[in-house]
């Protein structure tokens, strides 16, 4: 198993950006904790695999208190195996991260945090709708570091509302230099229904233009070797020996159980979804009902979402693990891509170029059966 993802959809405040499913009220926060060990406990003949990676997402996990984690830990300990050495990942936010805290996380065995810090400049932050200051952002790290953590990721957002390279380049600037062991990086996205669609659609704010955003994100790529960072997929960059190990085993198509409201799980037959509502869930879960949908993988979504996880990586698509079925018609497709130079091909493995990284979901389309 790949491991297992607990998400846990509570935040403390609506960041502009943000599409995913999370409650601002932590009325329901005990129930939810319950329903989490309830969905656990129906689904132990599901934990029946080593794991060896354990992800704490969200939402923000760190509204959680250690007990709530602690009580989270022993279930899925009593319910299967843990390989040695672990890793155990827990998203948090700036502002949750006190000294206690931290101390307290890695006494659990929790020794990997991944902290949204997205931007270390006040303006961007409120901007943003976040909850935390720019000099929480450096605290957090540090009170990381004091607390024993060494394995430290962070979050950045480049393309912000009126930024341009230098502003980015001064992000980056900071981060490089605070003794991290990992980079997560993405491009602002304009998603529908968020009160950043709203503040674009009646300018409010502006975004940065296309070729901008492009300049950031190969200042980042120019620079994350000489700092000391290797990419090792379109959004992820990190030192030696300090790759995500539970999001690499999503893109090496390995299986993993989520847990939680919207949380999704794989087994390598089947894929399955629990509904993104907390109200839902929880209900259902009581009644005994059903919380989640299923599908069964055919060898055409296999192949498809292969296409879309490897060509993401650095390591690209390996032609050996391309089904035969599919393989002249991903060779003749291939090839087109060859041609405009938006792919290579390195002994069996096919790999996106520089300007194939910019225009990644649309090669990954042209590749699909």
């Amino acid at each position: 198993m790949a491991g297992i993802y607990i998400h846990i959809p509570f935040c403390k405040k609506a960041c502009t950006y943000c599409n995913f499913h999370f409650s601002t009220s932590l009325s329901k926060k005990n129930d939810l904790i319950d329903a989490l060990i309830l969905e656990m406990e129906l689904r132990k003949d599901d934990f029946n695999e080593n794991v060896d990676t354990i992800y704490f997402g969200g939402g923000t996990p760190s509204v959680l208190s250690v007990l709530d984690i602690e009580k989270l830990l022993n279930k899925i300990q009593s319910l299967c195996n843990i390989l040695p050495n672990p890793e155990i990942t827990l998203e948090a936010n700036p502002d949750d991260l006190s000294s206690n805290y931290c101390h307290d996380l890695f006494s659990l065995g929790v020794n990997r945090l991944s902290i949204g810090i997205q931007s270390f400049f006040d303006e961007d932050l409120k901007a943003m709708n976040r909850a935390h200051t720019s000099y929480q952002a450096y605290a957090a790290v540090e009170l990381s570091k004091a607390a024993h953590f060494k394995n430290l990721s962070i979050d950045l957002i480049y393309g912000l509302p009126n930024t341009d390279l230098n502003h980015w380049k001064k992000n980056l600037e900071i981060a490089y230099g605070m003794d991290l062991q990992h980079l997560s990086c993405y491009a602002l996205t304009v998603e529908p229904k968020t009160a950043l669609a709203h503040q674009v659609r009646h300018q409010k704010i502006f975004i940065p233009e296309d070729a901008e955003v492009i300049d950031q994100y190969d200042y980042l790529m120019n620079t994350c070797d000489v700092n000391g960072f290797t990419q090792y997929e379109i959004s992820n960059f990190s030192k030696p020996g300090f790759r995500s190990r539970h999001n690499s085993n999503y893109w090496k198509g390995v299986t993993y159980l989520g847990i939680g409201p919207a949380a999704h799980s794989y087994n390598g037959v089947t894929r399955r979804w629990n509904v993104a509502n907390n109200a839902q869930y929880m209900n259902a879960l009581k009644e005994n009902q059903s919380f989640f949908e299923e599908e069964f993988i055919t060898a055409k979504i296999k192949y498809n979402e292969y296409i879309m996880i490897a060509l993401r990586t650095m390591e690209g698509i390996d032609l050996n693990v391309i089904d035969e079925i599919y393989k002249d018609s991903f060779l003749q497709k291939a090839g087109s891509q060859l041609h405009k130079g938006f792919i290579y091909r390195h002994k069996n493995h096919y790999r996106l170029t520089r300007s194939g990284i910019h225009l990644a979901d649309q090669v990954i389309l042209d590749l699909f059966d």
